[in-house]
């Protein structure tokens, strides 16, 4: 089960890879502008905000809706090629495979987690990131020396949709998961205003990723970083993440909301060093080297927990996909690039701002959630 939990993970994050690397040139290649480009690519945060809720109104997750989920998943990126020069149609594409993608990871999350346990999850998630890194360098060689880039672009997006379908079907069949008990999906299990400190503090952690995401290759490079420098640093940064997500287990033994302030306090101080020392080599590498935790160890940390404290542990992923990646995502763009066009010499200041909100509101939770079992006891007498 492992190595087909391995695949699912290499197979799902090389289709991002894809996705967010080389589709946005394809767009560029054949006629979108900017702004067009964007909108179709802010679908998927869109779909991964909205979902969650729709759970809470009454849908189920169950085998059903994973199984529509993988078909849909396919047929969109198909799509890709019949909706490629129509901007309405992507959009609708987008959508789509959006739906299927933010439906397929929080399901698997939570059969890897029941099955390997948080201590050996890491081992598992790891080879999400060596995917994305090698579709990267290979697809990257394919295309520069290749003037059909849309072609091979779309091609392994259908490839890589389609394998990790067919993998996320035989787990399914493998496992024969049982569905959720009825009285386990209720919005009720998932208290959003009891804990929301907590998910602030996971939102505001990824609004401060905005900058970093989308807009440290042109950072690094407008301070006299070279290019390939700059994908240097990139690269390292998932070098490091997957050593953490290999090595993380014996760290996520210990207290979960203890080890999630750490990665919030790290992500602080690799903000306010990118924002201090913005053409210093060595100091950007340092503060790529804290990806290991404000990445790899914070993701492990937050699902595990997630999971740990709520009954409806597939809705919890879906809120956290959705809360997190989706609204924080969106959040973190939008802010970033106001910040970058008005304010570019604080860009990553606004960044270790948010990371620092994030860790207060994360210790005001965790000392509350401290003093429950006192006053619960405290009441009683």
């Amino acid at each position: 089960m492992s190595l087909l939990l391995s695949l699912f993970y290499f197979c799902y994050f090389s289709i991002v890879g894809v996705y967010i690397i080389f589709v946005p040139k394809v767009l560029s290649s054949v006629g979108y502008s900017a702004s067009e480009i964007g909108v179709i690519f802010a679908a998927a945060p869109l779909v991964r905000i909205i979902i969650p809720f729709l759970f809470m109104r009454g849908l189920k997750l169950n085998k059903t809706i994973l199984n529509w989920a993988l078909l849909l998943m396919i047929v969109s990126s198909v799509s890709f090629y019949f909706s490629l020069y129509s901007f309405y149609k992507l959009f609708i594409s987008n959508i789509f495979l959006g739906v299927g993608l933010s439906l397929i990871l929080p399901y698997m999350e939570v059969v890897a987690l029941e099955n390997l346990g948080k201590e050996r999850y890491g081992k598992v998630r790891l080879f999400g990131s060596i995917g994305f890194v090698l579709v990267s360098l290979v697809l990257g060689k394919i295309i520069s020396e290749s003037i059909l880039t849309c072609l091979v672009t779309l091609k392994f997006l259908v490839v890589l949709t389609s394998i990790t379908a067919i993998v996320a079907f035989v787990i399914e069949r493998k496992l024969q998961l049982k569905d959720i008990p009825r009285s386990q999906q209720n919005s009720g299990a998932i208290n959003l205003l009891a804990d929301y400190k907590l998910w602030l503090g996971l939102i505001f952690m990824q609004v401060s990723f905005g900058a970093f995401y989308n807009f440290f290759t042109i950072y690094a490079t407008d301070h006299g970083i070279s290019l390939d420098m700059t994908i240097y640093l990139w690269s390292f940064g998932v070098f490091v993440e997957i050593i953490m997500l290999y090595f993380q287990g014996r760290f996520l033994k210990n207290n979960l909301l203890s080890i999630i302030q750490i990665t919030l306090l790290a992500s602080v101080i690799r903000w306010f060093l990118v924002f201090i020392y913005p053409d210093n080599l060595t100091i950007l590498f340092i503060s790529q080297s804290i990806h290991a935790l404000s990445f790899a160890l914070f993701h492990s940390a937050a699902i595990s927990y997630l999971f740990s404290i709520y009954t409806n542990k597939p809705l919890a992923q879906q809120f956290f996909s959705g809360f997190t990646y989706g609204f924080g995502g969106l959040s973190g763009a939008l802010i970033s690039g106001y910040i970058y066009e008005w304010y570019p010499e604080y860009l990553f200041l606004s960044s270790a701002i948010f990371a620092f909100i994030a860790f207060v509101f994360v210790s005001l939770y965790k000392r509350e959630r401290e003093l429950r079992p006192k006053r619960s006891k405290a009441s009683s007498l």
